[in-house]
């Protein structure tokens, strides 16, 4: 182990359990009595490059503060959507944030996030070798889409399918309530991966026959097949609940909402994705002449700490001082994920992050129905575990407790 200081950040779109991630190499640093700084950079990379650091090991020495941290949803430190240039089209960024890592003594980071904050770490990592400056660089996952490679599952996608599923059953009541044929039709997050629109299967039992389709962005989408699958739902029942990805899009590769998206990207180039539900809901209006209704879940699948998987959130505060722990030895360059063992038993690995970064995980062909309109029991298998027990968070005057940065 090298004296020095460390630095945490977090990026990316946040989720239930980003936190529960922070949390987790925070406490290993406390109980392990780390003898430098516990920074934690303000909005990610950008605030790193601006200097913008709150002392976390002072903030957390305290009782209380932990354990509100873990059921706080978003990012306590604040996010970026930050893109790192090529070191041979633009070295200045990493020069820069060389300097600062050599002013402060910071001699570890972690980057908590998803794809993009991965090739952060990649691009921060391959950096540090062309530089006589010894620091240990780690990346800790963290997204909904679950579509990080290597790792059997992300912190953080527990929870969101816990609650996708919830709210699809919960709607499977409301829709139910009224004698008269009708489609519902729930739009959730996914750009290319379906895992989290897959998640809604998780929803049905013996009370609940939702959702009746799921369509994911893995299997081209047809609107004819589409409007003929409802068709054949609405001949054995009244009331139809369809699960689709945002990012659905035809065998050419163009996005079911593009008619009625912006055209506006992010920094990284991805274009912003809604309204999907909203063509189909009008298709089927048009086409079939049901009563027909539209429901984007938006941010709240990822923002709902009320309703987190206790799994996912155990698994993130492990995973984070699992990764502090790897670092201390002298590890770098990696992500640290999840390897499933038995029926279900998760350890923690240190996964090169080079085969990482750039890199997404899509839902395989075998957790896909042979008619691409839901999802098979392998899958249910393999993500039920993900879901189980709850984890409550603090209440006070009826309203649960979050953990806010002073900046």
């Amino acid at each position: 182990m090298i004296k020095g200081n460390m630095v945490i950040g977090q990026s990316g779109g946040p989720t239930a359990a980003i936190n529960a991630s922070l949390a987790g190499v925070i406490k290993e640093a406390l109980d392990s009595k780390f003898e430098g700084k516990i920074l934690g950079m303000v909005n990610g990379i950008e605030g790193l490059l601006k200097e913008k650091f709150t002392d976390l090991g002072e903030t957390f020495s305290g009782e209380g503060n932990l354990e509100k941290l873990i059921h706080t949803p978003s990012a306590y430190l604040g996010s970026c959507r930050y893109k790192m240039p090529k070191p041979d089209k633009d070295s200045s960024v990493y020069d820069k944030v060389f300097e600062i890592f050599e002013k402060h003594n910071i001699r570890y980071f972690f980057y908590i996030g998803g794809n993009d904050s991965m090739d952060t770490v990649y691009r921060l990592s391959e950096y540090a070798k062309t530089k006589d400056y010894e620091i240990y660089i780690m990346g800790i996952p963290k997204t909904i889409d679950n579509d990080l490679a290597m790792t059997d599952h992300c912190p953080g996608y527990g929870s969101a399918a816990k609650f996708v599923a919830t709210a699809v059953k919960e709607m499977h009541r409301d829709t139910n309530v009224y004698d008269l044929e009708s489609v519902l039709i729930v739009e959730v997050m996914g750009r290319n991966a379906g895992w989290l629109t897959a998640a809604s299967a998780l929803a049905k039992d013996d009370t609940c026959s939702s959702p009746d389709l799921i369509y994911l962005p893995e299997v081209p989408f047809s609107m004819e097949k589409f409007i003929s699958d409802v068709k054949k739902c609405l001949a054995e029942k009244k009331v139809v609940l369809v699960a689709i990805s945002e990012g659905i899009k035809d065998e050419n590769g163009i996005y079911v909402c593009e008619s009625t998206a912006s055209g506006a990207v992010d920094n990284f180039g991805h274009k912003y994705l809604s309204g999907s539900g909203k063509v189909l809901e009008n298709a089927v209006r048009e086409k079939i002449g049901v009563k027909a209704r539209a429901v984007e879940l938006n941010v709240f699948q990822r923002c709902a700490s009320h309703l987190q998987s206790k799994t996912d959130v155990e698994e993130a505060l492990a995973n984070g001082g699992a990764a502090f722990r790897e670092a201390l030895s002298g590890t770098t360059g990696k992500m640290m994920g999840y390897v499933r063992c038995g029926d279900y038993e998760i350890k923690f690995e240190a996964m090169d992050i080079s085969k990482i970064a750039n890199e997404e995980k899509m839902v395989p062909a075998e957790y896909i129905n042979s008619e691409g309109n839901g999802v098979t029991d392998e899958f249910i298998k393999y993500a039920r575990p993900l879901i189980i027990g709850e984890s409550y968070p603090v209440y006070e005057n009826g309203m649960p407790c979050h953990l806010i940065l002073s900046k």
